[in-house]
């Protein structure tokens, strides 16, 4: 059965775009009028997913308070002052149930991942990302390939493009030129999963990155999938990757946005 949940890590600091993350998390920085944190839980719902944990830390009450709101503030409603009455008239709101963890301040990718372990069931799949990403991934083709590999893990490999372009030089002439060509021969984690909860026990505590010793016993242990994606990713790091997105949704070119 297709996964239900999606667990997004949404508790870090943010400190390499420190221009927007000093008063709020990195996953509400603003694109267009709408936090990445937002775009992150359209996509899983184009997907049908529709309920998600966020596990929280640096700034939570930010996270909490935009969707605490989110009904009145994207909904025609009527307000009747005298008897202090909220009424929805015409209600635009998304049909997402969301719980927000606090997984502490200072713990580690692993370390939340375990924190909201009591939240999902024994031996369940779940899909989990992290608050700064966005892509084109097909969710439904992940899934299956993880069903398909049987492993407790499944990550999203992708091939990024190189920073500077590719000279082929052949007795001091340029033969052929490559403006940053993918490395075919390289991949990087693009932050989407499918995971099991068995992969609880490979996490040891607060101070476990997920990204370290958890996926090195999996892959050891034969129980980590590599699902290669072609498509868009990109993750929201700086200044100039926020400028990225922006430029992409203004010219309705934003590979993330199925929903449009």
């Amino acid at each position: 059965m297709k996964p239900k949940k999606a667990v997004i890590l949404a508790g870090g600091y943010g400190t390499r775009i420190s221009e927007e993350s000093y008063d709020k998390p990195k996953p509400m920085v603003l694109l267009d009028d709408k936090p990445i944190l937002w775009h992150i839980l359209k996509y899983f719902s184009y997907y049908q997913i529709n309920e998600f944990i966020i596990c929280c830390g640096y700034k939570s009450y930010v996270i909490k308070d935009f969707f605490l709101n989110y009904m009145y503030l994207n909904s025609d409603i009527k307000i009747d002052i005298k008897s202090n009455k909220i009424s929805i008239i015409n209600n635009k709101s998304e049909n997402w149930k969301i719980s927000f963890i606090d997984t502490g301040l200072d713990t580690m990718t692993g370390g939340r991942i375990k924190k909201i372990g009591k939240y999902l069931n024994k031996n369940e799949n779940f899909y989990m990302t992290y608050g700064d990403g966005l892509s084109d991934i097909n969710l439904d083709e992940l899934y299956d390939f993880h069903k398909l590999n049987k492993t407790i893990a499944t990550v999203s490999a992708y091939s990024p493009p190189g920073r500077w372009g590719y000279l082929d030089i052949d007795n001091k002439k340029v033969k052929k030129f490559i403006e940053k060509p993918k490395n075919t021969n390289s991949f990087i984690n693009c932050g989407f999963f499918v995971l099991n909860t068995k992969v609880l026990n490979f996490i040891d505590n607060d101070f476990t990155f997920f990204e370290k010793e958890p996926m090195e016993k999996l892959a050891k242990n034969n129980q980590l999938s590599a699902y290669k994606h072609k498509g868009f990713f990109a993750a929201m790091d700086t200044l100039k990757d926020k400028k990225m997105f922006q430029k992409l949704i203004n010219q309705k070119k934003a590979p993330w946005m199925l929903w449009k």
